[in-house]
């Protein structure tokens, strides 16, 4: 979907599609020096970072094995509980693998933290971050992706994965969504 398909729908868009695509390519030739023999493991945190995951695991100019993970910290409200469940697991064992998570976005890094404690209690060979946004202001821990597409200011964002109210996944470019767009689509944003 493209930005003028929602023209009252969008505030702003902080990223486009070239940009976006540009930066994806850079971060895959990244993963792909530190992994040159191409025996990773991606991890993609659902639902929001498929987009990213997919596209990223296509410009890794080596073979990748895929796998996904749900977890949940929100519950049914628009903060976290502070509590992170497992949703979905992984498949594939991760024992003395080279692991990358792949984020779609940073914002507390408190999900991110409990699940890089997690995953790391698996014994990978190496364990990763590849994260497309970060809200640097927003941080509550210390993370510091390897892999980072871009610092983006502490705003609520959509498209490229990333969902209001289930909406704007399929957006091409990652965006600002109208005070409107909020209150149209679902009860206002905390």
């Amino acid at each position: 979907m493209k930005p003028s398909d929602l023209a009252d729908d969008l505030d702003e868009v902080l990223i486009d599609q070239e940009t976006l695509s540009q930066r994806v390519q850079d971060l895959a030739e990244e993963i792909h020096r530190a992994h040159p023999d191409g025996d990773v493991v991606l991890i993609g945190v659902l639902k929001g970072a498929f987009m990213f995951m997919a596209d990223l695991s296509r410009a890794v100019p080596a073979p990748v094995q895929l796998d996904f993970m749900v977890v949940s910290s929100y519950g049914y409200g628009s903060k976290s509980s502070g509590v992170v469940r497992i949703l979905k697991d992984l498949d594939l064992d991760i024992e003395g693998r080279e692991v990358v998570v792949v984020e779609d976005i940073i914002d507390s890094g408190l999900t991110l933290s409990w699940l890089l404690r997690t995953l790391s209690s698996r014994n990978p060979k190496s364990l990763e971050v590849c994260a497309l946004l970060r809200k640097r202001e927003a941080l509550e821990v210390d993370i510091d992706p390897e892999y980072l597409g871009f610092d983006i200011p502490n705003q609520f964002v959509v498209g490229y994965g990333l969902d209001y109210a289930e909406r704007y996944r399929n957006l091409s470019v990652i965006g600002t969504l109208s005070d409107a767009a909020q209150l149209e689509n679902g009860r206002p944003r905390v």
